[in-house]
């Protein structure tokens, strides 16, 4: 009697049957495409070690010599230990302290205007364009602007004047304090319109229905805004805060060569400008690229720990 099973035949020579054969095809494809994908990241790879990692290196290595942009001594630590022995280091410094001191307000300012706009007051548009304004204009212009807003007899002298205290008049450019006061103000104004801006984008993705849930609840705007508009925008203002750090540390050196070129004495000058100083005009190239090093590990170090602060209260 024929019997009724079905032969199962088996699979070709060569062919593996049943799910092993699937994976070994996706693992294949996988390796495939991840190969491609090196393969056209390496032109962007390639541009960031020339451009980036290869200048990067070459400043850390003339860090440790005598260089006069022609010829390099190995002098190990001398630079740094010359630098960390600076009072004049120390001065400057406080002085970007005194910037990162000011990257709060210049976050903390155009927060509230976003919101304002955002719940759009009257005039909101043309506002919304004029605080932009201050980002379609160089650093030179702003530093031209600045001074005569600031001068002995500027725009704000000739304001107080006309008001009846003119007594108040004083040049804010000529004094150590006074005009590192003024680089700060234009600095915070120069960033507003940047930082209401991403403010503004991120509020517009924010969902309306939880604003009117809130509302129906009762809860005042203050607490809508501090309860849930900035919970929500914590990550535009993490994008905000780096944008501002670095443009307060290694951006301002057109504003405070046209301002003030970095005085009275060392009163605005940042290391930034510190830099340009010790290497373009005493000559000491690798002084220069120490203090650049520090810049670099300054910047990194604040970058780092406020990126953990962000994170952990977005955990």
């Amino acid at each position: 009697m024929a019997s009724d099973a079905t032969t199962i035949e088996p699979p070709p020579k060569g062919v593996v049957a049943g799910p092993r054969s699937g994976r070994r095809r996706t693992s294949r494809l996988h390796v495939a495409q991840r190969r491609a994908g090196i393969l056209f990241s390496l032109p962007v790879i390639l541009l960031e070690l020339a451009f980036l990692a290869v200048p990067l290196g070459s400043a850390i290595f003339h860090s440790f010599t005598s260089w006069n942009g022609l010829t390099s001594t190995w002098i190990g630590l001398g630079n740094y230990e010359r630098l960390f022995g600076d009072p004049t280091f120390w001065r400057i410094v406080l002085n970007n302290l005194y910037l990162l001191a000011a990257v709060p307000i210049a976050i903390v300012i155009p927060l509230l205007v976003a919101y304002l706009l955002n719940e759009k007051v009257a005039g909101w548009q043309f506002f919304r364009s004029a605080y932009f304004l201050p980002t379609a204009i160089s650093w030179v212009v702003i530093g031209m602007v600045a001074i005569r807003f600031f001068a002995g007899e500027g725009i704000l002298n000739t304001i107080l004047a006309a008001m009846g205290i003119g007594g108040l008049r004083q040049n804010l450019l000529g004094g150590e304090t006074s005009a590192m006061v003024a680089v700060i103000i234009t600095f915070i104004w120069s960033v507003f319109g940047t930082n209401t801006i991403i403010f503004i984008t991120g509020m517009a993705t924010l969902d309306r229905d939880i604003y009117e849930a809130a509302r129906v609840d009762g809860a005042s705007s203050f607490t809508i805004f501090w309860r849930i508009t900035i919970p929500m925008l914590m990550r535009f203002i993490q994008f905000a805060f780096i944008l501002t750090l670095i443009t307060a540390f290694t951006a301002l050196f057109s504003l405070i060569f046209v301002m003030t070129g970095g005085g009275p004495g060392y009163g605005t000058t940042t290391l930034e400008f510190y830099v340009y100083q010790q290497g373009f005009t005493v000559g000491v190239f690798g002084y220069a690229a120490a203090i650049g090093i520090v810049l670099f590990a300054v910047v990194f170090a604040i970058s780092v720990a406020q990126l953990r602060i962000f994170k952990s209260r977005l955990d």
